[in-house]
């Protein structure tokens, strides 16, 4: 398990920011069913949301619009995702570390989609988000689990290192959360080249972990004749080579 170099992450995002919203087919499916679901559990009267790591702003836009709160302040570790985000008169920014920065509080609601994983404490960051949450606020969140890239980790060793949805909830259950929603799926993007799945990689920053690893001909040879194993032929007489994403959504209301 590689150590989160929290300065990499920054890189690597910012560097993808405008070739994001293009490539990131699943982190957008993955927002459109946390906002759902969101929709489905959270209080009708929610005033103050805070997001973790908005990005490119596909959840804070849809919560924008269907929940409709007072104030919805946005986070990310840089500042070029003003950019990019929906233009609203309820809409602020905290800019920095989610780990090391002053949460704002009392809060309804804590949301995040597609950015926990990055966290180096990820129980500290809960009990952080509890603390700012009122009694009863709520906390909703996607984040990958363990079979989350599985063919990048089997054939580089690189990779993020996941917790089990039955962890995560624990932990939650802990701290003080109860669990209202939990779901967990695979959505596979198919590629029609190994190549192509380093450039989708690249193009959405989710490389910002890999260390020490250096592509060159004979590498990238060897990673292409060894993708081989997770081809999958079609009925068209093309093969497609998948690449998995695992979210694991949970929904959780502070009760102590």
């Amino acid at each position: 398990m590689n150590p989160i170099d929290k300065d990499k992450v920054k890189q690597r995002f910012t560097k993808a920011k405008d070739s994001y919203a293009e490539h990131a087919i699943a982190q957008q499916q993955i927002c459109q069913h946390l906002a759902e679901q969101i929709n489905l559990f959270f209080p009708t009267d929610v005033q103050s949301i805070f997001e973790i790591g908005c990005g490119s702003g596909t959840l804070t836009q849809l919560l924008l619009k269907n929940i409709q709160p007072q104030h919805y302040i946005a986070n990310d570790l840089y500042e070029d995702v003003i950019e990019l985000q929906p233009k609203a008169d309820t809409l602020s920014f905290c800019i920095g570390d989610i780990e090391t920065i002053t949460l704002p509080h009392p809060l309804d609601a804590v949301v995040s989609s597609s950015a926990l994983q990055w966290m180096q404490d990820i129980q500290q960051v809960f009990k952080r988000i509890h603390k700012a949450l009122k009694q009863h606020g709520v906390l909703a969140f996607s984040i990958f689990g363990e079979r989350n890239l599985h063919q990048m980790k089997a054939l580089t060793g690189q990779g993020l290192h996941y917790l089990s949805s039955a962890q995560l909830c624990a932990e939650l259950k802990e701290i003080g959360f109860e669990i209202l929603y939990l779901h967990e799926h695979d959505i596979d993007v198919n590629f029609t080249h190994p190549l192509h799945v380093l450039k989708h990689l690249k193009a959405t920053g989710v490389t910002a972990n890999t260390t020490d690893f250096v592509w060159n001909k004979q590498s990238l040879a060897q990673f292409y004749a060894d993708y081989a194993q997770f081809a999958q032929p079609q009925d068209t007489g093309l093969t497609v080579y998948p690449l998995t994403y695992h979210p694991i959504y949970i929904i959780a209301r502070r009760v102590i």
